[in-house]
């Protein structure tokens, strides 16, 4: 349909959408006064699907656990499935446990893991990725969908383009992982859309002491902070 042809008119939904500014900046501004009192965390992503007692998730409940101990907040999307393993798992070592909640029509509700003071809704995906990204020290990404994929390639995307400062990217599972990074290491690194060191961006584990070995040696020497 045509915009001049519209059932609202074009005035008024010029009118919504500068509404719409205002409510956009009331979730910034609300997550950043909250994001920034948390401290170093770590963000756990993953399929909203996978069933507790499934392989990942049990294994997404121990490296939670163990980043937790290892003296970072665990960050999630606040969700079931992988998102609920990570709080359950930072929950469970007495770690910061936080959920990045977003209004969807399937699959999102709030698990029960995430502390009372740290759950944070949002209504736009942008907003909550910004969060993501601004306030995490690392990113590890379990088996997940098109939702997973979007916030690895968005991370990816900001550190190849020195947007963001570097920190972990980590996959976990070979199995599930290994045949997308052969396809970036033998299609989008042959065909010279990739440089061969944007391949170091991100690194292939199965257990949990590998993700936090890998974080640990990150900041060995560093002095953890939002990233700006």
């Amino acid at each position: 349909m045509a915009l001049s042809n519209h059932p609202k008119g074009w005035n008024e939904i010029k009118t919504n959408d500068s509404w719409a500014l205002f409510k956009i900046m009331g979730e910034f501004v609300n997550g950043f006064e909250r994001m920034s009192l948390i401290g170093p965390c770590v963000s756990v992503f993953g399929s909203a699907r996978t069933k507790p007692g499934e392989k990942y998730y049990e294994l997404a409940v121990n490296v939670a656990k163990k980043i937790a101990e290892s003296g970072y907040g665990v960050i999630t999307g606040g969700g079931p499935g992988i998102m609920e393993a990570g709080n359950k798992g930072a929950n469970a070592a007495g770690g910061t446990s936080v959920g990045l909640n977003i209004d969807l029509p399937f699959e999102q509700h709030d698990n029960p893991f995430i502390d009372p003071d740290k759950s944070l809704d949002f209504d736009y995906f942008f907003v909550r990725k910004v969060m993501f990204v601004k306030y995490s020290q690392g990113f590890v990404v379990m088996p997940g969908g098109f939702g997973t994929l979007d916030e690895l390639f968005e991370a990816m995307t900001l550190i190849q383009t020195h947007k963001i400062q570097n920190f972990p990217i980590i996959l976990v599972g070979t199995e599930f992982w290994g045949g997308l990074f052969d396809w970036i290491k033998n299609t989008m690194l042959e065909a010279g859309n990739i440089s061969p060191k944007d391949l170091d961006l991100i690194k292939l584990v199965d257990t949990e002491d590998e993700v936090v070995e890998i974080i640990n040696a990150f900041y060995k020497g560093h002095t953890l902070s939002p990233n700006f």
